[in-house]
C-alpha cells in the first residue's frame, strides 16, 4: 500500500505569539509538527503494518522543516520529503500549497493520502481538500475511524452532536481529527534509524508548475492580537436597574445590540 501523509510544520502550542509591525516575530520559536499531523501519521503506520507497504511524509516549506521531516521518520515513517519553496516568488498561501502538492502527487501511485483536519496555526483545513479535488481523488473529513479491506474503506467522521457512517474506495484522501488515535513517540532507535532514511528535497521548479500562476490567491492586511481581557463588572442593585445597566453595557460598550 502506497501511504502518504501531508505534514505542517507550526509552532508549537505552548509558543506565546509575537506580532511586530503586522508580522509574527518567529525568532527562538520553537516549531513541532503540527499535532493534527501527527494523528494522521500514526493512522498511516498502523495501516502500513497492518497491509504492508510504505509511509511517505511530505511538506512544502523551506530547510527549516527537515527537523519536523526527520521526527516523522523517527516516529515511523519509511521516507520524507520536502517541497523546497524558498526560491519561490511572492507570497504563499493555501491555494499556492495545494498546488505544490498536487503536482507532486500527481505521476504517483497512490492508495491513501492522510493529514491533519486542520492546522493549529491558522485553522482553515483547507489543503487536503484541495489536492483531492485537484488530483480527483475521494475525500473524506475530520474522521475519527478507519478501517480498509482490500480497497473498500469503513470510516467514522464526527458531524455536529453525533458520528456519521461513510463508506468509500481506494485511492482516497482524509483528514484526520483527535480521538482518530494516539500518536507514539520517537523512540530512541526510532531517532537512530531515522538518521538513516531517505530525505529527498525537490525544488519547486522540479516541478511541472508554471510558478506565476501558483502565487497567492488571497493577501493579509494586517495581523494583530486580540485585546487584552478586561476585569468583569459586578452590578448592584434592584433587578431591573441591573437589568437596565446591563442593556446599557451591552449597547454602549460592548455594541453588541
Amino acid at each position: 500500500m502506497n501511504i502518504f501523509v501531508i505534514m505542517k510544520r507550526t509552532f508549537d502550542t505552548e509558543e506565546k505569539v509575537v506580532i511586530d509591525n503586522g508580522n509574527i516575530d518567529e525568532e527562538d520559536v520553537e516549531f513541532i509538527i503540527n499535532p493534527y499531523d501527527e494523528y494522521a501519521l500514526e493512522e498511516a503506520i498502523v495501516l502500513r503494518d497492518k497491509h504492508d507497504g510504505t509511509v511517505t511524509v511530505v511538506t512544502v516549506g523551506e530547510e527549516e522543516a527537515e527537523k519536523e521531516l526527520r521526527t516523522a521518520l523517527a516516529m515511523g515513517a519509511d521516507q520524507a520529503v520536502l517541497l523546497d519553496i524558498e526560491e519561490l516568488e511572492g507570497e504563499v498561501d493555501h491555494y499556492s500549497i495545494s498546488e505544490v502538492l498536487a503536482a507532486y502527487f500527481i505521476d504517483k501511485e497512490i492508495d491513501i493520502i492522510l493529514g491533519g483536519n486542520v492546522a493549529v496555526d491558522d485553522g482553515s483545513g483547507q489543503v487536503a481538500p484541495r489536492v483531492a479535488e485537484k488530483l480527483g481523488i475521494n475525500q473524506v473529513t475530520t474522521i475519527t475511524k478507519l478501517e480498509v479491506e482490500d480497497r473498500d474503506v469503513k470510516i467514522e467522521r464526527e458531524v455536529e452532536g453525533d458520528v456519521e457512517y461513510v463508506e468509500a474506495s481506494l485511492p482516497l484522501v482524509v483528514t484526520c481529527q483527535q480521538g482518530l488515535n494516539e500518536p507514539r513517540y520517537p523512540s530512541l532507535p526510532g531517532i537512530m534509524k531515522a538518521k538513516k532514511k531517505p530525505l529527498e528535497t525537490i525544488d519547486v521548479d522540479e516541478l511541472d508548475l508554471d510558478e506565476k500562476k501558483i502565487v497567492a490567491k488571497t493577501n493579509t492586511l494586517d495581523r494583530f492580537l486580540p485585546p487584552e481581557k478586561q476585569a468583569g463588572k459586578v452590578l448592584q442593585g434592584e433587578t431591573r436597574d441591573q437589568v437596565r445597566e446591563l442593556v446599557g453595557l451591552l449597547r454602549n460598550e460592548s455594541k453588541v445590540i
